[in-house]
């Protein structure tokens, strides 16, 4: 399953098990069973990317916990995606600006430089609230969906006929996003359907619940895309 053998991957201590509890309802009301699976890969997610810091002395071990329990979450029904292509985690203390756009960015994926970038104070944000908005999760969907396309050991995992039929709703979506007959979803989510996939797979892990009751129909397909229901954990 994993690149590295367990024995070399520092695993996850009580106190980073504590944080994991604290921050992630996630992982909290998983099984034991799979809380022991969350723990190893957030580990090996962990062990195999480089964090660099920008504008701050260093990313801490928490910082890099953290991120790292992020990106398994999305990751969590997929048992051999490690986003492996993007080798490296920026992180800067807040927003920061994009020389490139000529404006100021809270993250990005940026598949040139094989890079996930996050500031940090709005990372901890999107953990505050159970709000549909969620820094970290957007970031790691853009990488998911690049994942699958990037031609590499990671590559064309997804199903692709769950992902045909997550399409076409997706579609349909945008556009009632954009006419405003679409309440459920913030309005950037009509921007692309790249960015409407980052504002659902926020919506699915925050307000699962909700998403379900509203877009029965959208819910089940992203739900057979990643191959995991947050309303049911197991």
């Amino acid at each position: 399953m994993f690149l590295k053998k367990k024995s070399s991957i520092n695993p996850i201590n009580e106190r980073e098990k504590a944080a994991l509890i604290k921050n992630f309802d996630f992982y909290k009301r998983l099984p034991p069973k799979s809380k022991e699976i969350f723990e190893v890969r957030t580990a090996y997610f962990r062990e195999i990317k480089t964090f660099v810091p920008r504008n701050m002395p260093e990313v801490t071990e928490e910082m890099k916990l953290l991120i790292s329990a992020c990106a398994v979450k999305l990751t969590f029904g997929y048992p051999k995606i490690f986003l492996s292509y993007f080798k490296y985690i920026i992180v800067f203390p807040d927003q920061y600006f994009n020389y490139a756009e000529q404006r100021y960015h809270k993250g990005e994926v940026n598949p040139k430089d094989r890079a996930i970038v996050l500031s940090w104070r709005h990372f901890v944000h999107g953990y505050a609230f159970n709000d549909g908005v969620n820094l970290g999760l957007h970031e790691m969907a853009h990488a998911l969906r690049l994942e699958n396309v990037v031609e590499n050991k990671e590559f064309d995992f997804i199903n692709r006929k769950a992902l045909k039929v997550w399409q076409t709703l997706a579609q349909e979506e945008i556009r009632a996003v954009r006419e405003g007959t679409d309440t459920f979803f913030r309005s950037y989510a009509g921007t692309n359907y790249a960015e409407f996939f980052a504002v659902a797979v926020e919506n699915f892990f925050e307000r699962p619940r909700e998403f379900r009751s509203m877009k029965p129909e959208l819910y089940q397909a992203l739900s057979s895309l990643l191959n995991q229901d947050p309303t049911n954990l197991r």
